[in-house]
This record gives C-alpha cells, structure tokens and sequence, in this order.
C-alpha cells in the first residue's frame, strides 16, 4: 500500500476524480511538451458526462494556460481500464501531433498514465485488517503506531499541515454566505446550520455541529476551495467535522489529531487499495462510505477504543 500522503491530498476542489486528478494530468503533459502551442483533450466516460458541472474542462484549460485548448466530450464511450479517461494531445504551429497520451482518473486525486509505471513505492504490506489486528496484539500497539513505523519521520507533520487545511475549510466555510457557483444558484446552508446549532440544547448542539462543520468542506470543495481529501474531494468534510467537534468536546491536541488521522488512513488505504474510492467506479459507498469508516475509526482512537474496537467501529461506519 502508498503513503497516506497519497491519500490525504492536499488541493482545489470540487472533485478529486474530476478537476484535481485531471489538473495534475494536465500540468504533466504540458511540463513534457513545452514546445506545444495548443493542446486538444477528448474527455470519455464519467470525466466527459459530469464533467461540465465538475468544471473540468476549466481545470484542464487552467493547468495548460496560456495555450489554447480545444475539448471533446465523449460521455457514452468508456475505455476498459477506468470510467474517468483523459487524452490529451499537444499540437505545434501547423496543428501537427507532437504527443498524445492518454490518462486515467482512479479516485482520490490519483492519476494513471497508460504505459507508464508509478515510481512511487509502497510503504505497507498488502494486508488486510486480520493481519494489522494481529500485529498489534503481538506488539501491544496502535494501529496509529503501525502508520507511523511504516511511514517517514516528517508523516506526522505533513499530517498536520493536512489538519490545517482541513479546519481552515470549515473555518472559511462557516462564515460564507454566497449563493455556491454553478447555474443552479444553490444557498449554502453551514452558516445556517452553525448559527441555529448555537442555540440549540446540547442534543440538538451536538448534531448541528457536526453538520454545519461537514457542510462547511463540502461547500467550500463545491466553490473550488482548498481541500483535503478524506479521501476524496466529495467526501472531504466527514472527517474533518468529527475530528473538530472531539477536538473541541474533548480539549485535544495536535499530537492527538496526528494519531485520529493516522488511524483513519489506514483503512482508507486499505479500501483504496483492495476495493475503489472511486466514485465513478463504485458509487457514493466507495466515496462517503470510506470517510464515515475513516471518521469512526478515528473517533474510536480518540475516546480510547482498543485496536478491535476500532476496526468495528470502521466496520459499522462503512455498514
């Protein structure tokens, strides 16, 4: 399995899948073709059908600027590797081909160019969560101690920089207002949520919260704020609403934070890499339902559940 820092992404939304993965496609391509004059992408499958109200066109156009840039959009036709399917050819003066290569949006913000082998290497044993369990009975450990022996010494403060970013996104998402771009003129309702919450008695306090809070992300991923995703794009505000709400409920640390994060990673990692975090290949589950498992896993750790009681606590977020 990766490094979590190829989970817990740090960029602009709204999708991971549909502007951040295609953007970093695009800003590739454009760094091995810089005597390109203009460039032409055919968009397939998921990218091409949602990818007007994902503004991927505008990400692409944005990531090869100032060149121009001409868009097909082929919904119906999926390539068999991937639903989310890119390619992108660099033309010179005369409108001649001088490259072409076509890419792969496989979730999470990650990309994958066809013939070409990742040179980022893994860090954990492929192993399922019996294995991880039985390391930390044999050990007397965490499964956040598990994360942080695999991974480098700086984990723990790229985790907080991600941390940063994510209580900034509720922070800037609490206090808008503004109806969210897009044709539909949609009101965002965080602030709404955070200011009846406020008021509310302690059950009620409780919910609204950590509603506003997840609301605040997403909205702010919606407007193409920075983000973090956990692990994508569009589920990026369930963690950090959980993670802000026992902040606060409970007076934690950052230390605390690194180790909540830690956890959830571990499990996002492992649905990422036994199953999808794809949305266009496995639905909402593959997005929403690893971030609750994430969100619970990481809340176990925090109230001081054992390794088991974590893992079912993942369990039942991901039921």
């Amino acid at each position: 399995m990766k490094s979590l820092r190829e989970l817990y992404r740090i960029g602009y939304g709204p999708s991971s899948s549909h502007t951040m993965a295609p953007s970093s496609a695009a800003e590739r391509f454009k760094s091995q073709t810089p005597e390109a004059v203009s460039y032409s992408i055919i968009l397939y499958g998921s990218l091409a059908a949602t990818g007007k109200g994902h503004m991927t066109d505008k990400a692409i156009a944005t990531a090869l600027a100032p060149k121009s840039t001409v868009f097909e959009w082929r919904p119906s036709e999926f390539l068999p590797y991937h639903a989310n399917a890119l390619r992108i050819t660099a033309h010179d003066t005369k409108g001649d081909k001088i490259k072409e290569t076509l890419f792969y949006s496989i979730g999470g913000g990650a990309i994958q160019e066809e013939g070409f082998v990742e040179e980022t290497k893994d860090v954990y044993p492929n192993l399922g969560m019996t294995s991880l369990l039985d390391w930390c009975r044999r050990n007397g450990r965490h499964l956040w101690e598990f994360v942080l022996d695999k991974e480098d010494a700086d984990m723990p403060a790229y985790l907080t920089e991600v941390w940063d970013v994510m209580k900034d996104a509720v922070q800037r998402g609490l206090k808008m207002q503004r109806a969210l771009p897009g044709g539909l003129n949609l009101g965002r309702r965080a602030y709404g949520f955070y200011q009846k919450s406020r008021r509310s008695d302690p059950v009620f306090r409780r919910s609204g919260l950590l509603y506003s809070y997840a609301l605040a992300v997403s909205e702010e991923n919606a407007s193409c704020g920075k983000v973090a995703t956990a692990p994508t794009c569009g589920s990026a505000g369930v963690l950090p609403s959980v993670l802000l709400y026992l902040e606060e409920l409970l007076g934690l640390g950052s230390s605390d934070i690194v180790r909540a994060l830690a956890t959830a990673g571990i499990f996002g990692n492992i649905v990422k890499t036994r199953s999808t975090i794809s949305g266009a290949a496995g639905g909402c589950q593959a997005e929403v339902g690893t971030a609750c498992a994430m969100a619970a896993a990481a809340a176990a750790e925090l109230l001081g559940g054992t390794p088991r009681q974590v893992e079912y606590a993942a369990e039942m977020g991901l039921e």
